[in-house]
């Protein structure tokens, strides 16, 4: 029998009260101009992004050590080979961007929502769905999902017996009607919601089982300073994780209540196949046109009267967008609907002009350092984009200033001493400090979104996060 005790209380202001925003769909456009890279010499290159002394991950240590040892509750499988396989890789020290971002905005717009008052009714009512043992119950009965986790004991159908029609389930009363809305100054609250937690945790599930299925695609012999799975495992094995992560992270989305939260997640996977589709055929385009009865020659024509045209620009930065930005942008838009923000308000549109700005600048800068740093510092190996074929952001730029590059990318760097040569290329160009200069770019960007929020401990952490993605080394 349930009992209902839910009353709700006026919200005590951490900060001072903040105007009301309101965008838009028209305004809401604008932060997401794209962003061309210049020509070698057509403007000044941009400033150092400020210096800022604040740790991002400070204010949230306690609660990113807590999501990092709960997730752990959510890989359990009936298969042990699975569950081992499934945690691997979280057993490794990793940045945990993701999760940050998705608690960092959490707490940078909790209480700016019209929907706020609702939201943390759910978090604080038992039987409204939202706190945070309710986010491990399952929608549908046990027996059908036969989902079993040992870490979450729950009773399955046995298979020793022709399955038996079960009286359905007498349906859970309902609970106190949710509060009525009413005109309120929106003010910032310090709490991260239950519902936030398990998307961060959803964030990082989805992003590791991208590593496990890339990792394989890419045959990486490491990853965070490891043997990447598929040495250790196999292939097979690998990739059965991976779907193994996707299907627990989906369940688990499923279980937050909100339907364009689920909209967004579940678009992020189809971003990232997309962005590796994409990846595909501009490495092996050729076999792929030629098994479709396309010459090399008709299909390259038009590429050899240029040196670097925009297609390949746009080409580059839409699969850095969709392989690495993506999850980043529309984790931290559903943080902020979680946290009660309607359609209409800005908060949606910073978080999401933030965090695709951040995803773009850091796999800007993720190029640069395969180009110069180590395995020791990185964690992979250095060098990998060449060897797979891939043409980035610093060889692009090469291109500009040597026409040599132009057959290397071409031909995908596949033949004796090509590598090399593009390295040396690189070195000899301004390839690597542009490449930098367009994440600053990207990160002043982001940091422009933020001029919105209200003033916090959090928005100063978002701030800090733009100047350290941009300088980081690993």
């Amino acid at each position: 029998m349930h009992r209902w005790a839910c009353t709700f209380s006026k919200p005590a202001s951490i900060t001072s009260t903040t105007p009301r925003w309101a965008i838009t769909r028209r305004q809401s456009t604008a932060s997401h101009t794209a962003i061309r890279p210049p020509p070698a010499d057509s403007q000044p290159r941009p400033q150092q992004l400020p210096s800022s002394s604040v740790d991002p991950y400070a204010s949230l240590a306690p609660e990113l050590a807590q999501l990092r040892h709960t997730l752990f509750h959510l890989l359990g499988s009936s298969h042990p080979s699975l569950t081992q396989i499934a945690k691997y890789y979280f057993l490794h020290p990793s940045k945990q961007l993701r999760p940050l971002l998705v608690l960092l905005f959490s707490r940078a717009t909790n209480g700016l929502g019209a929907d706020w008052r609702v939201k943390r009714w759910h978090a604080d009512c038992e039987g409204a769905g939202g706190r945070a043992e309710e986010l491990d119950m399952p929608l549908t009965r046990a027996d059908v999902l036969n989902d079993w986790n040992p870490n979450m004991p729950d009773h399955t159908a046995s298979f020793d017996v022709a399955f038996q029609l079960r009286a359905p389930r007498r349906p859970v009363p309902a609970p106190l009607p949710k509060p009525t809305p009413e005109e309120r100054v929106p003010m910032l609250e310090g709490q991260i919601l239950p519902t936030q937690i398990r998307l961060a945790q959803i964030v990082e599930m989805i992003h590791v089982a991208s590593l496990l299925h890339d990792d394989v695609l890419d045959e990486s012999p490491l990853r965070r300073g490891a043997p990447s799975a598929h040495v250790r495992y196999g292939n097979k094995l690998s990739v059965l994780a991976g779907d193994f992560l996707l299907g627990r992270a989906s369940a688990s989305l499923s279980r937050l209540g909100d339907s364009e939260v689920v909209e967004l997640i579940a678009t992020v996977v189809a971003n990232l196949v997309e962005g590796e589709v994409m990846q595909i055929n501009r490495v092996h385009g050729d076999e792929l046109r030629r098994m479709d009865g396309v010459s090399r020659d008709s299909a390259r024509s038009s590429v050899d009267a240029g040196s670097v045209r925009q297609e390949d620009w746009s080409i580059y930065l839409k699969k850095s967008y969709l392989k690495t930005a993506s999850l980043m942008a529309k984790s931290a838009r559903a943080a902020v609907i979680l946290g009660g923000v309607l359609e209409g308000e800005v908060w949606k549109e910073v978080a999401y002009a933030y965090g695709r700005n951040i995803g773009i600048a850091f796999q800007l800068v993720d190029d640069v350092l395969d180009y110069e740093e180590g395995e020791c510092t990185l964690g992979k190996p250095g060098g990998a984009d060449l060897k797979l074929g891939l043409t980035t952001a610093p060889a692009l730029y090469a291109w500009e200033e040597h026409e040599a590059m132009g057959p290397l990318i071409r031909r995908k760097f596949d033949q004796e001493g090509d590598i090399e040569l593009a390295r040396e290329l690189v070195r000899r160009s301004s390839g690597v400090e542009r490449t930098r200069d367009l994440a600053r770019t990207h990160a002043e960007k982001a940091r422009e979104a933020l001029d919105l929020l209200p003033e916090s401990d959090s928005k100063a952490a978002l701030l800090a996060l733009t100047e350290r993605v941009v300088q980081r080394k690993w």
